[in-house]
Parts: C-alpha cells; structure tokens; sequence
C-alpha cells in the first residue's frame, strides 16, 4: 500500500513544555486507514488532525468494539527522535484485536507510517526534561447498524500529544486504594485486551478512591476477590525479602510492555523476580513482619510510579516511610535514561526515528 501525505495549511502554534499536562494538546497530523472486506486494510493516509464523522448508529459508540495502544517518542539530548519498543505495542494492538473480532493489520507497515507522522511532526517532540510526545494508535468499528455483531468496517488512526507527567505528584509515591466492592475484569473476558470498555468499569471505583484522597485504585481478581491483579492503569510490583514479585499473566491483566521492562532489566542486574499469584493478605502479612519493603506501578503513561500508602479496610500501608524505594529509583532512572538515549540499551528496545 502506498502512503499518501496531505499536507495541513494551517499550523498550530507549539505548546509552553513547561505547562503540558497530559492528553489535552494535539499536533497538525494524524494518520487514517480503513478497512472493508471487499479491500481489507487500505488507504494509509497521513493527513490534518481532524474530527471523525459518525453516523449516530455507528457500532463503536453502542457496543464498545474498540481497541487502543499507547506510547511515547523521545528527544534526545543530540536532538534525534526515538521510540520504545514500538513494535511490542503494535503486536499487543493485534492481540487486543483479535480479542474483540478486529481484523489484523501489518504490524511493519503500521510502524513505518508512526515514523513518518513523526518524521512530518518533529517540531511537536517536546525537548524539556520528563517531557515526550503521546502517541495514541486506535481501532474503532465503523459499520452504521444496531446489532450486536462484528462490523464489517474499520478506522484505524494514530495521534500524537505533547505531554508532561502523568501524575501531578511527579515521581512521587502515589497513594492507592483497595476495593472489595468492585471488579475491573474476570477471566475469559478481555481484562487482558487494552479496549476503551476495561477503562470504563474503572471509573466509579477511581472516583471513589479520589474521594477518600488516593490516586489509584488496587484491583483484585474478579472470582475470589483475593489476589492482586493491577492497579489502575498500571501493573503492579512488591518487593518482599529482596524479591521482586508481580502478578502473574492469568487472562484478565494486560500484558504491559513497561511491565516486561521491569522484569528482563532486573533478572538483567541479577535480582530475584517473580510472576506469580499474590494474595492481599500476603501483602498484609509481610507488611506487619517488615518483609514488603516497596510497591511500585509500571506503565507507558508514568513509567515508574512509587507507592507510599495502600488502604486495605481499616488498614493503611505505608511502605518506606513514604519515599522512593532504591528499587523502584533505580528502575525509572534506567528505563527513562534508554528511552531518552542518556543510558545503555543492553536488550535492543530503542527504535531510532530521525
């Protein structure tokens, strides 16, 4: 397929980096592609950011079958651009699509058409420390019918946002909260998928979580309400005895590429890592003994985000009196440092762009 460019007439004028925020300012460009049985994937396109036109009975918009990506491009301190581990994020996109009856697009051709846009919108690659640019791949079902089946249409698009940090609080610990009440996914559904329906049955329990002043909310699994799956956005680590101890992949936690991140540096450094099941009461239980020396998240959007206190019924956790934990330190310095091109990439994730 050809990728044709067409050009904005009218640029918009370039962010203050000091003031981004996150998710709110967009650049010049995006990049379209559609799908039909007839032509399968066709049309790749970078062309003016602009609205998608809908018709009110679109099937997106009544039965959610939707999927997304998310990650960043970088300045580094030569000026050159680059990506982290691109490719992982549009595997996993194809994963999440088969999931939800999306048909699969070329992972390599969708990769070189990210690199164009970001070639055609490298002005907008913020250079400011903690800065980068958003990047939003999205599949939406584009068929205008009421009536639950797989559409026969698609939109693929992609784009791109100036951002700071994610967390107001920076990289700071975070405070998180555990609910009983709730469920984000179970297995067999698409916990496991990154589509925008998993984000929305987060919401009432975040808002809860905010209202008793945590950033965060603590899922556990969704049969026995017993073991500890991710947190928020995020997935989840504990250090316990020097052990690095994660969740295990069970078919209703997204597979996050941060999240493999964190475990090939550390088994890379010689630490002892573990994906398996972990009970809220075992947190509890080493708490109490002084074995759970930290927690820490791990995403695309924060990187590594500390946690200082967890809330479990009446009990509040706080780990490390508060602060950064050396774990969790030494981890975002080192991932932050290969995605900005600062520190060595021992395991070949850097994807040059310009």
């Amino acid at each position: 397929m050809q990728l044709t460019v067409t050009k904005s007439q009218t640029l918009k004028p370039k962010p203050d980096e000091a003031n981004l925020g996150f998710g709110t300012i967009f650049t010049d460009h995006m990049f379209n592609m559609d799908y039909s049985i007839e032509k399968g994937w066709h049309n790749p396109r970078i062309e003016p950011y602009a609205p998608i036109s809908m018709d009110p009975s679109t099937m997106v918009l009544h039965y959610g079958q939707a999927v997304f990506e998310g990650l960043k491009a970088y300045r580094t301190d030569s000026g050159g651009i680059q990506l982290f581990r691109p490719a992982d994020n549009f595997k996993r996109m194809n994963r999440s699509g088969k999931q939800l009856c999306i048909p699969a697009f070329d992972e390599n051709a969708a990769l070189d058409a990210l690199k164009q846009l970001l070639k055609l919108e490298k002005d907008w690659v913020p250079s400011a420390p903690g800065t980068s640019l958003y990047i939003r791949p999205t599949i939406v079902a584009t068929d205008p019918f009421l009536g639950v089946r797989a559409s026969f249409t698609y939109r693929f698009f992609i784009i791109l946002s100036p951002v700071g940090a994610y967390y107001p609080e920076g990289f700071n610990p975070v405070k998180i909260w555990v609910t009983k009440e709730h469920v984000r996914a179970v297995r067999g559904g698409v916990g496991e998928a990154k589509t925008p329906g998993n984000y929305a049955a987060s919401l009432l329990a975040g808002e809860k979580a905010h209202s008793e002043g945590y950033t965060q909310v603590l899922w556990l699994d969704g049969v026995e309400q017993k073991f500890i799956e991710e947190v928020g956005a995020m997935n989840i680590f504990f250090v316990i005895d020097d052990e690095i101890i994660t969740p295990e992949l069970s078919g209703s936690i997204l597979p996050g590429i941060t999240r493999t991140s964190v475990i090939k540096l550390a088994k890379h450094w010689g630490m002892k890592v573990s994906e398996r099941k972990i009970s809220i009461d075992e947190v509890m239980t080493t708490w109490r003994s002084g074995k759970l020396t930290e927690i820490f998240g791990s995403g695309t959007a924060a990187v590594i985000s500390p946690v200082g206190e967890l809330k479990y019924g009446d009990d509040i956790v706080s780990v490390g009196n508060g602060g950064v934990g050396p774990v969790a330190q030494r981890l975002f310095d080192a991932i932050q440092g290969i995605q900005y091109g600062n520190a060595e990439d021992p395991v070949g994730w850097i994807e040059p762009v310009i």
